[in-house]
């Protein structure tokens, strides 16, 4: 909120994925003048942790596989996009891409230590983060216009996060990637582009 406040007077469009998606609907919530319209992708309407009985979990198999591989050389630029990438095979996503975005970070990381690049790389999927009261009961009074983005094969939040998310915002358009998973596709991002306009156009 306040560094949408320190961008522009004017509220701003907040987007969030995975965790960040969970971070945009309480701040939608809790600043409701702040932000216009809200975009949400790959997320859930809960706390990380147990769910919901009517929520999917995570795919434990691909859990096991994605959280039992051994963690890079955090300084080494190479081994850690290749850590990337393995990770994208194990969850659906494109490897190359993700491969590309973790050298991305590593990059304009500042500091060339194992616990910065860590950081990084992997910090918001293990993101403690205050989340009482609940928030899920909240939704339904938002009124900001909202998109909710989820990918059809997504094992670590399965579409029926996105669907329960969307059944609970009013009026939210629920916009299913079928081919996607857990990362928004590189040949996806116009048609995302376009629809998050669309909601702001609508507000």
């Amino acid at each position: 909120m306040a560094l949408a406040r320190s961008l522009d007077e004017r509220p701003a469009h907040l987007a969030g994925i995975g965790i960040g998606g969970m971070i945009a609907q309480v701040a939608a919530l809790d600043f409701p003048d702040s932000f216009s319209t809200l975009t949400l992708y790959g997320t859930r309407p809960v706390a990380p942790g147990p769910v919901d009985d009517d929520l999917p979990d995570h795919d434990q198999q691909i859990m096991r596989i994605l959280f039992s591989s051994a963690l890079p050389d955090w300084t080494d630029r190479k081994a850690v996009a290749e850590h990337a990438a393995a990770g994208a095979l194990v969850l659906g996503d494109d490897p190359d891409q993700a491969r590309e975005l973790a050298e991305r970070m590593w990059d304009r990381t500042a500091e060339n230590t194992p616990p910065a690049h860590m950081a990084n790389q992997m910090g918001i999927v293990f993101s403690k983060i205050d989340c009482s009261p609940r928030w899920r009961e909240r939704l339904g009074t938002l009124k900001q216009p909202t998109l909710v983005v989820h990918g059809g094969k997504d094992p670590f939040f399965p579409v029926g996060n996105g669907k329960a998310i969307a059944r609970e915002i009013p009026d939210a358009q629920l916009l299913v990637l079928e081919n996607a998973s857990t990362a928004i596709p590189s040949d996806h991002t116009d048609r995302i582009a376009a629809a998050m306009m669309e909601r702001e156009i609508s507000e």
